[in-house]
């Protein structure tokens, strides 16, 4: 016979109840909450209970204008899960294996956010990756130039900065001047 005391229950039901929300009192279990419990302790198993189970179960002991369920209605809840994630065993000792589920667990933190250090964070910071004015802030090894780099260095050419070829209009026009008259006379 099983001889599980029910305070590593209780204790399961309070750590689970106020996970994730310190002000949260550990007498009531809200539906989130009783969803991570089973979710966490294996008590959805995709094959004999799933999360849709555990939902309905649920809503049929909890009315909606309460805020969860407390720790005698999870007991319930356990009593109508059990059956149904053991199927084999007799009530009895489904409910025992249904308990030893969730005795001395605790919630998981598997899949809490978490910083992201790589990924976005590198490629945004890569200055080699830098293109038109960003890249003349930086040196080769990525080290910022300072003032130089953000400077800007006024051309007062009459050029378009960059453009090829530069400083020679006036032997264009000039030679376009001579060509025309020689060619006029």
């Amino acid at each position: 016979a099983w001889n599980g005391s029910g305070s590593e229950l209780l204790a399961a039901f309070k750590k689970f109840s106020v996970h994730g929300d310190h002000k949260a009192a550990a007498t009531e279990m809200p539906g989130q909450k009783w969803a991570k419990l089973c979710k966490d302790c294996k008590i959805i198993d995709g094959k004999h209970v799933t999360s849709t189970d555990i939902d309905i179960i649920f809503s049929k002991l909890v009315p909606k204008t309460s805020r969860g369920m407390p720790y005698t209605d999870f007991k319930k809840a356990l009593e109508m899960l059990a059956q149904k994630r053991f199927p084999d065993q007799s009530k009895e000792d489904a409910l025992e294996a249904t308990h030893k589920l969730i005795e001395g667990k605790e919630p998981a933190n598997a899949g809490v956010t978490k910083v992201d250090k790589t990924g976005a964070v590198d490629r945004l910071t890569d200055t080699s990756r830098y293109t038109g004015s960003h890249k003349e802030r930086f040196d080769g090894s990525g080290r910022g130039r300072g003032r130089h780099g953000r400077e800007y260095l006024v051309e007062n050419t009459g050029y378009v900065s960059s453009y090829r070829h530069a400083g020679t209009y006036d032997s264009k026009v000039k030679g376009e001047i001579h060509g025309i008259k020689n060619w006029g006379v």
